[in-house]
């Protein structure tokens, strides 16, 4: 006779108990993770099939040392070219200090590795709501781009945790960013703009939310709606700012959190003509739907970006392996990001030439298309 099964919070229960069997096999869920027995045709990819650019890259420490490694690597998986989006770095430091820390790397990367790598800038929120913050900011922002900093980068501290000077959060639309937005429409340079996190952040952490177990593993991550505020508040703060300013063309970094739900993303893009698209961290999402990420990819080629973030080699192969072939079935990376296995797209290369290095090409200025092909 069987014995009932004993579900443990945060274990699964992986055999059943018959007469005979001398006890329960507990084993967490972080622990459980069998090799797949499918076999199916395997394509693994340790070189992108075109030179490519990362739109989306953080990099600090800039030294020769620190560029010869990068670029060694960069050729090795065919990255024509690294846009670091750590122009400033991640403080609220002093601008003038700021100032030089982005020209010093400027003239590393000139030196070292001419063409190779690009820079965004990012603004420095000290003194927000002051009088002068505005024509500030909006200086130092022409000042940059004229050393040569091809776009401007917003973390996702706006909207969430930055301050102005009253203690009180800075929604991503408030109105004294205006002439920012502005200013980088003039420049002629794009906005890659990261705002909020994954919306599993802010629902419960349980047994029904994608996102447990990274929740699990960094509780700092969980949100609620006073924590700083409600998801969908910050992500409309934020497409109120690429509605009142369409001559400035904005990279939705993440695919604004809605790489599970195409058909909004879809509307999204309809919506905001100046508005694209960058995949870093997501492509999780996406190889788990091939079939219909497939027909998104295709139809809006003109507005999707390669990008990365978290920088580690390896890591891109499954985006290679995801964007380039037909596989089934294979293994992410991070568990804690996703607990399924990916599909490969097989975009044709078209397709793939527009994500992998001409979007790029044609929305951020300054950069080398000798280094590409036509």
């Amino acid at each position: 006779m069987n014995k009932p099964l004993r579900l443990l919070s945060g274990s699964i229960l992986v055999f059943s108990l018959t007469t005979g069997f001398s006890g329960a096999q507990e084993m967490s869920f972080e622990n459980y993770n069998p090799p797949s027995t499918l076999k199916v045709p395997e394509n693994p990819k340790i070189r992108a099939k075109f030179p490519f650019i990362d739109i989306h890259s953080h990099q600090g420490g800039i030294n020769k040392g620190k560029i010869d490694q990068l670029t060694s690597e960069m050729d090795e998986i065919n990255m024509g070219i690294m846009i670091n989006l750590s122009g400033r770095g991640f403080g609220q430091g002093n601008s003038n200090a700021q100032q030089e820390y982005i020209k010093g790397m400027m003239d590393e990367f000139k030196t070292h590795a001419p063409g190779r790598f690009m820079v965004f800038t990012n603004l420095n929120f000290n003194g927000f709501g002051t009088p002068e913050w505005t024509a500030l900011a909006v200086k130092e922002l022409g000042e940059d781009v004229s050393a040569g900093a091809v776009g401007l980068k917003i973390y996702k501290s706006l909207g969430l945790n930055s301050k102005d000077n009253s203690g009180k959060r800075i929604p991503v639309d408030h109105p004294d960013l205006d002439p920012v937005w502005a200013k980088a429409g003039e420049l002629g340079i794009p906005v890659l703009i990261h705002s909020a996190d994954p919306a599993q952040f802010w629902e419960p952490m349980d047994s029904t939310n994608e996102r447990w177990l990274e929740l699990k593993l960094n509780p700092n991550r969980k949100r609620s709606a006073t924590d700083p505020a409600p998801f969908e508040q910050i992500i409309d703060e934020q497409h109120r700012v690429f509605a009142k300013h369409p001559n400035t063309t904005f990279i939705n970094a993440h695919m604004g959190w809605m790489a599970n739900d195409l058909d909004a993303a879809g509307a999204h893009l309809d919506k905001y003509p100046n508005v694209n698209y960058e995949i870093g961290a997501i492509i999780a999402e996406l190889g788990r739907q091939p079939r219909r990420t497939k027909e998104f990819f295709t139809k809006y080629q003109d507005r999707i970006l390669f990008g990365k973030d978290a920088y580690n080699k390896e890591e891109f192969y499954t985006y290679f392996r995801v964007l380039e072939t037909e596989d089934e079935y294979f293994p992410y990376y991070k568990k804690y990001h996703a607990y399924w296995k990916m599909y490969g797209l097989g975009l044709p290369d078209e397709v793939l030439k527009k994500v992998y290095y001409k979007n790029a090409l044609r929305i951020v200025p300054g950069l080398d298309k000798t280094l590409f092909p036509e």
